[in-house]
């Protein structure tokens, strides 16, 4: 089984790369975030096109999630919402079963900077999200998606460039590490434990090319599927091209 999660920065402006991905990987679970769709306007119609269809999380030019699958898969008990985090408004966390394996994309809040009552409130969604994979660790679950945390200073191009900056503080850190200890695997780390494997660049100056990134998106996975995991691994070259997004797609393949 392909999987693969990408943070699309608006999904309006990213649909012709989405069509290219879904042709070029195939994937049997394409999941999105950041789509900033209106709930009436999500492009059904061009995913029907590709052979795919989709649930999604919707709320307008915020954030936004979704999950899609070739025509042919089953997508049920679809859930939107996490139950504890502070904006339900938001659209970040939307749950389906994918013929019987619950999946979860997720966009948790970027935070700001540790004084902004933002950041509080991106705790908090960590803490919910620790509490939501722990009801499910019993089953076949993937949480994936952008979680604007990276885990260690091994996922940070500079870490005495961020010091004091969210995404790298000890709480954010602790929560993510939660979300591991409720009974998950971080693929990418899992198979590649030296590896930065950036999947986010800032668009300006350059930092792309000059290797100036973060690793902030991620495929956690419960036991039963981490134990077929094959590989894990980001596709550059969706970060190169016409518009790209400032995330680059991180793909996983799981044995059948």
């Amino acid at each position: 089984m392909k999987l693969v999660t990408w943070n699309v920065n608006s999904l309006k402006a990213r649909m012709p790369r989405v069509l290219e991905l879904l042709e070029a990987h195939q994937p049997d679970v394409l999941l999105l975030q950041e789509t900033k769709t209106e709930p009436d306007a999500f492009p059904h119609l061009e995913l029907e096109a590709a052979g795919y269809k989709a649930e999604h999380h919707s709320a307008g030019r915020w954030a936004g999630v979704a999950v899609a699958v070739p025509a042919d898969r089953a997508l049920a008990e679809s859930r939107a919402g996490l139950e504890g985090e502070v904006a339900s408004d938001e659209a970040r966390w939307m749950e389906v079963d994918v013929d019987g394996m619950r999946v979860v994309s997720v966009y948790v809040p970027n935070g700001r900077s540790p004084d902004s009552p933002h950041y509080e409130d991106k705790l908090r969604f960590l803490e919910a999200a620790a509490a939501r994979i722990g009801q499910l660790s019993d089953r076949e679950l993937v949480v994936a998606g952008d979680f604007n945390v990276c885990p260690a200073d091994l996922d940070v191009y500079d870490p005495a460039a961020f010091v004091g900056e969210t995404h790298v503080t000890p709480p954010e850190r602790e929560r993510f590490a939660a979300l591991l200890e409720a009974g998950t695997v971080d693929a990418f780390r899992e198979l590649h434990p030296d590896e930065q494997g950036f999947t986010w660049w800032d668009y300006r100056q350059g930092h792309f090319h000059r290797k100036m990134g973060l690793r902030i998106d991620a495929f956690l996975l419960t036991p039963p599927l981490a134990s077929r995991l094959e590989s894990c691994g980001i596709d550059r070259g969706f970060r190169k091209g016409p518009k790209p997004s400032d995330h680059a797609p991180l793909l996983a393949s799981i044995r059948d």
